[in-house]
């Protein structure tokens, strides 16, 4: 008998037996509700949970985006100061890990409204600062 034909001993603490009911980790982009967000059960290949978590990610993302154009306070060298902007940067890495896990998932929709969302947040973060500026500009320019 060809070692090649020989089926692989399973190692005595290993996740992959088979008589384990754990599905395999997509490898490839697929489109479709039955897919897992974040957490095993969910969105449960239920077309509204699988809504939900397409808001959720579209969320998230643009959270991130948001955050990321938070203004800081740089005036100040207190130890409140740099306790909050480490506050500040410690969510806004922690939603971005879950963007990232998220769209781990390989499912095109996923990584659609992952996209999207940071999309979204920076074209608003930057749309309103354009705004401010020229405002800012118009009142201290002395011509008018």
């Amino acid at each position: 008998m060809d070692r090649g034909d020989m089926p692989m001993p399973t190692p005595p603490n290993s996740t992959m037996s088979t008589n384990d009911n754990m599905t395999s980790m997509q490898m490839s982009f697929f489109w479709g509700k039955d897919v897992v967000v974040l957490f095993r059960g969910w969105p449960d290949n239920n077309l509204g949970m699988y809504i939900l978590a397409l808001f959720f990610v579209f969320f998230l993302g643009f959270a991130v985006e948001v955050l990321s154009a938070s203004p800081r306070v740089l005036k100040t060298t207190g130890v409140f100061s740099s306790l909050s902007q480490a506050g500040a940067y410690a969510i806004r890495m922690a939603l971005a890990y879950l963007v990232m896990l998220s769209v781990m998932s390989f499912n095109l929709g996923i990584f659609i409204v992952a996209v999207a969302g940071h999309g979204v947040g920076h074209f608003l973060v930057n749309f309103r600062k354009p705004a401010a500026a020229q405002t800012n500009s118009l009142t201290l320019d002395p011509k008018v």
